[in-house]
Formats: structure tokens, C-alpha cells, sequence
């Protein structure tokens, strides 16, 4: 049970134009210099989904942060629909223009990382995307004396099958000083 985890509302264009968005629990931030993020994004029937093939096609993405006003649509747009279809449309959301890439935005969202593909890598069934962001976009009223207020954003979380997660429940811890020889400190990621 790796929980929770956040949600990438990933929005992507194919080549001929079509617009794509569809959400992924299987991300998170890679790097914050440059600011890399990844999305692992698996097969649907031995195939790959819209997004994978859109992102490996114009080597562009945006990912989008859940909401709780918007997580009803983000779970409709999770459905199986056919090529042709759009999700924004089947799930009333409005794709917005984004500054740098082709990709649109999901305008509902609040925070929107505009990324341009680096490497794609193959991990079983799945493929990881790592894009670099090229911009992005935070809505003034998610601030708080210029920082993003995580209690105004009102992100959600996956926690597995039907489950989600809310993250209202904030809490702060100070990172302890480490005294003693540099030696004796633990270097390792356990």
C-alpha cells in the first residue's frame, strides 16, 4: 500500500490535434533544479493509452494538480474512451492555451506544470516519462504572501482502487540539528 499519492492530471495534444487529458497516481517530482517530473503511464490491452503515445508523439505534456473541485471530473476522465474522443469534453472541463507548449492546460486546475519530454523509460508494462517544466502556472488565489497555500489549493490523493485522500490535515515538523562529527552521521537514504 504505497500511499497516498499525488494524482498527475495529465493533459496532452496529439499530432493531428486531438486534446487528451487523464489522470496518474504513479508520479512525482523528480528534481526541483531544474524542476523534473515524472508520470509512469501503463499499457491498456497490450497497447499504449492516448497519453503515452501523444507525449512520445510531440514530446510535450502538461501535468495538472487534482482538486477537490475538480476530482469528480478528473474521475471521469479516467474512463476508457475511444481515440477519438476528448476527455475535457466528456468531463466538462476547459482546455486552456499554454504558453510554451502545444499541450493545453486544464484550466480548472489551479497549478499547471507545462513540461517538455527528456527521456521516456520502459519499467515493466509501464513507461516513465520525466518532463522538465517550462512554466509554470499557479492561480493568485491559491497564494498565500506569494507561496503556494496548500490548504487553499485543496489538492487530492489516490490511495487505491475507489479510495482518495484529502490534504486538509496539515501538519509541520522542524528538521532536527545534527550534531557531532560529520563522520558519525548517517549518509545513507534508510
Amino acid at each position: 500500500a504505497f500511499v497516498p499519492r499525488p494524482i498527475a492530471f495529465v493533459s496532452t495534444r496529439s499530432r493531428d490535434g486531438r486534446t487528451n487529458c487523464a489522470p496518474f497516481s504513479y508520479s512525482m517530482g523528480v528534481s526541483s533544479h531544474p524542476m523534473i517530473l515524472a508520470v509512469s503511464v501503463g499499457d491498456r490491452d497490450g497497447r499504449p493509452k492516448d497519453t503515452a503515445r501523444n507525449i512520445l508523439d510531440t514530446r510535450e505534456f502538461v501535468v495538472n494538480i487534482v482538486t477537490e473541485d475538480i476530482a469528480e471530473k478528473m474521475n471521469v476522465a479516467s474512463g476508457d474512451f475511444a481515440d477519438s474522443v476528448s476527455e475535457f469534453d466528456e468531463a466538462g472541463l476547459t482546455p486552456a492555451a499554454s504558453e510554451i507548449i502545444g499541450a493545453p492546460r486544464i484550466a480548472e486546475s489551479p497549478v499547471n506544470f507545462e513540461c517538455r519530454l527528456i527521456r521516456a523509460v520502459r519499467v515493466a508494462d509501464n513507461t516513465v516519462f520525466f518532463g522538465e517544466t517550462v512554466r509554470l502556472h499557479i492561480d493568485d488565489a491559491v497564494l498565500t504572501d506569494g507561496l503556494v497555500d496548500i490548504r487553499k489549493v485543496r489538492a487530492v490523493g489516490r490511495l487505491g482502487g475507489p479510495r482518495y485522500c484529502r490534504t486538509q490535515d496539515v501538519f509541520e515538523m522542524v528538521r532536527p540539528k545534527i550534531t557531532g562529527p560529520k563522520s558519525a552521521r548517517r549518509t545513507d537514504a534508510r
